[in-house]
């Protein structure tokens, strides 16, 4: 059984090229429930001419929603300017988000954040939150493994209850969990109301861990990642959301957009099953 929703995130397709219209269509058509579409594919559209609100019926069309936006606001840099310009990125990004009906976006480590603390994340993050409600579009606290600072699970829990925002939700990823040292039994910390959205991927023995990059995720079941208990975990945690494909391919492998597309569902599906 898959107690899961099923996501396609659209780095999956990056070595195709194609615009988010196509992506929404490849998507669907494989039989995904959601997409998660990347901000800058988003903003293309629009720029050449496309509307958000025009892309949330066609979505609606084909019977996929929109799971999340990957999104790389500075909203935790060290510098207060970037910050200031990270505040002035998010209304022109949830505004497009808000047309397009997408509930929320990720919220990384990206920028300069090295030496902020923890506390001082999570008061920019209780910021970040409160400036994204008058959108309607909420951001999930997401850990990097590599990032200098949150960069695992235990670092984001404490972030989020240290930000005092009732609602906080984590963006959990079995390949930043693997790069990051974080261990599956962290997840105990965490229900279900407490996940936002959980990426989907595996990873090889080799190269290891030290040096391992996102050009190196495989298919879920297709590597040593412990996929099976973490769908146990998440399963017992009571979370029904999200499970979105997030691969980084270098090339197209010999196969189509579709082709990969539907591989990637099925070996989600069983890689996931409880």
């Amino acid at each position: 059984m898959f107690p899961f929703q099923a996501s396609l995130n659209a780095s999956t397709l990056l070595p195709y090229r194609l615009g988010i219209r196509e992506q929404i269509r490849i998507a669907a058509e494989a039989g995904y429930d959601g997409i998660e579409i990347w901000l800058q594919d988003l903003q293309k559209y629009v720029k050449n001419g496309g509307s958000a609100a025009e892309l949330r019926k066609f979505a609606s069309e084909l019977g996929i929603g929109i799971a999340n936006a990957i999104s790389f606001i500075p909203w935790g840099d060290a510098d207060g300017a970037v910050r200031e310009r990270g505040a002035e990125q998010t209304k022109e990004e949830l505004t497009l988000l808000a047309e397009l009906g997408c509930p929320s976006f990720a919220a990384p480590p990206f920028g300069n954040v090295e030496n902020v603390s923890l506390d001082e994340l999570a008061e920019r993050f209780a910021g970040l939150t409160e400036r994204s409600r008058t959108y309607g579009v909420l951001p999930i606290l997401e850990f990097w493994g590599r990032a200098k600072k949150l960069s695992r699970v235990s670092e984001a829990l404490y972030v989020a209850v240290q930000s005092g925002v009732p609602d906080a939700k984590l963006l959990l990823d079995p390949f930043h969990m693997y790069t990051g040292g974080s261990r599956m039994s962290d997840l105990a910390y965490l229900n279900g109301e407490r996940i936002g959205i959980v990426h989907a991927n595996d990873y090889p023995a080799e190269p290891p861990q030290a040096t391992i990059a996102d050009a190196d995720r495989l298919f879920p079941g297709d590597g040593i990642a412990p996929s099976a208990e973490l769908a146990k975990r998440l399963h017992a945690a009571g979370y029904r959301g999200y499970l979105s494909l997030e691969l980084f391919f270098p090339d197209d492998g010999g196969r189509t957009a579709a082709e990969t597309a539907a591989l990637g569902l099925e070996k989600m599906r069983n890689a996931y099953a409880v």
